[in-house]
């Protein structure tokens, strides 16, 4: 060591070459030393989330790191409840107004496509057989179901999925209806003149109509239930994930609670308190709320849309009857078709034949169309079609006698009205009569069910309107709370 001239030691040079490693000291004001650097050979230095699980580790090893812990984990579980019950509710309460302006209106309007098309057939075939002198009233009828298919099928076509078997079958029905159209005014135009071929070009409509357009047509009308009946899965599905979430979360609160009056015998923390009455309103305003819509959807699905459904296959058996009748008449026993009676083949009239299988058909819808319905306002006009059928039954039976007997103006007289004659004393009131009497009322049932279904399923999706705010408003509220009420009890450690 060497003196300064002022006496006090000089600084010696630090060593070099190979030596130990000093540690570096701590810099002033610090607390604690820099961490030294791994030696060359040693262990990874440990990552970030391992340090962290060591210091949560060693935190819930005090009360105030548990109580930290606590409330953070009550927080996370009450809004978590809250979020999820707002997601699953939102989307029951979308699937719900998709019944009530979605599905429901284009299942509708599905059926209406094969009743207008149905029904221009048979306007078809009931002014081809007045002849020459077909009625102004019966041309307009053909006229309006025709222009109605066509309007239905646009607003089918907008509604459509794009790519979707529904848009493929209007796309074929647009095609094929101007075809149908052209073959009817062919056997108009050939039976003002008295060809018989016009006969043949009215079956050939009816073939089209009957085996490729009613088809497709029936086709869209069961693409759109089967998705009516998966909007209404959907929104009347139980939310089992927010139910179990919620029962999670007050579960929670009420061991933290218990669990704090153990430790400082005092019975209520406010902010507990709050979060799990904010926890258990949402709970309850799910059950409650959930449960009353699925009720009024669920009415509206039994009184309304199986209501509905009858009545439509009701009025479309009607449609068919009608026409198979009129068809009858016009063919004149010119297609046959073979069937059993007692183990043997027999040749029958093909259009009479299906009109007797359409008019079981149409007793069948009828009586279930009374079944479902819940008052008199619903049952009165379907037991009124049903004696309407009952008359037209008889009445057709008396036109088939005529025919068979001969007496082919009788038989159409009856059918389509003419004037009453000794030999004939049934003209005065045909089964036309008859069958508008049969699709009145079913227009009246249908339209009463179609009021019972709006207001069920209005009720059902109004019950689980302001579900999904109000979860989320409070369970932010609860959360407060629980983060509050742990706050007050760390507040005494301080």
């Amino acid at each position: 060591m060497t003196f300064t001239p002022e006496g006090s030691a000089a600084p010696t040079a630090p060593p070099t070459g190979p030596g130990p490693t000093v540690p570096p000291q701590a810099a002033p004001g610090s607390r604690s030393p820099v961490p030294p650097p791994a030696p060359d050979g040693g262990p990874p230095r440990r990552t970030a989330f391992a340090e962290g699980v060591d210091r949560l580790r060693a935190a819930a090893t005090t009360e105030p790191g548990r109580l930290r812990i606590i409330g953070a984990v009550l927080a996370l579980l009450v809004v978590a409840f809250g979020s999820v019950t707002a997601w699953q509710m939102n989307d029951r309460a979308a699937a719900a107004d998709d019944v009530l302006h979605g599905s429901q209106p284009l299942s509708s309007a599905a059926a209406d496509i094969y009743s207008s098309l149905a029904d221009a057939n048979t306007a078809a075939s009931s002014g081809f057989l007045a002849g020459g002198q077909e009625t102004k009233q019966s041309r307009d009828e053909y006229e309006r179901e025709i222009k109605e298919a066509a309007d239905n099928l646009a607003i089918a076509a907008s509604a459509s999925e794009p790519g979707s078997n529904s848009e493929k079958r209007v796309a074929e029905l647009n095609a094929l209806l101007p075809e149908y159209k052209g073959l009817v005014e062919r056997a108009r135009a050939n039976n003002r003149l008295g060809y018989p071929l016009g006969g043949a070009y009215l079956r050939y409509a009816n073939d089209k109509m009957q085996n490729q357009m009613l088809p497709k047509a029936e086709e869209i009308y069961d693409n759109e239930n089967e998705r009516l009946r998966d909007d209404y899965a959907d929104a009347t599905s139980y939310p089992w994930a927010a139910i179990a979430l919620g029962a999670v979360a007050i579960g929670g609160l009420v061991w933290a609670q218990r669990r704090n009056y153990r430790r400082t015998n005092r019975v209520l923390n406010h902010g507990m308190v709050a979060a799990t009455a904010a926890s258990t309103v949402v709970l309850l305003w799910l059950a409650v709320g959930h449960t009353v819509a699925r009720s009024g959807l669920n009415d509206s699905y039994d009184s309304g849309v199986r209501s509905l459904t009858a009545l439509n296959d009701a009025r479309i058996a009607s449609l068919r009857a009608r026409g198979n009748e009129n068809l009858t008449l016009i063919s004149r026993g010119a297609q046959t078709t073979e069937i059993t009676v007692d183990g043997e083949p027999r040749a029958v009239d093909e259009f009479d034949h299906n009109f007797g299988l359409e008019m079981a058909a149409l007793e069948k819808q009828l009586a279930a169309a009374e079944g479902l319905a819940d008052d008199d306002s619903g049952k009165n006009p379907v037991r009124a079609a049903g004696a309407g059928m009952e008359e037209w039954l008889d009445r057709h039976d008396n036109a088939r006698a005529a025919d068979d007997k001969g007496d082919y103006q009788c038989a159409l007289d009856q059918v389509i009205g003419g004037r009453s004659t000794p030999d004939c004393p049934d003209g005065d009131k045909p089964t036309g009569e008859c069958f508008d009497e049969v699709d009145k009322n079913l227009g009246i049932a249908s339209a009463y069910e179609k009021r019972e279904f709006l207001t069920a399923a209005q009720g059902g999706r109004d019950a689980m309107l302001g579900l999904p705010v109000g979860a989320a408003v409070l369970a932010v509220l609860g959360a407060a709370g629980a983060v509050l009420g742990i706050g007050r009890r760390l507040s005494e450690y301080r």
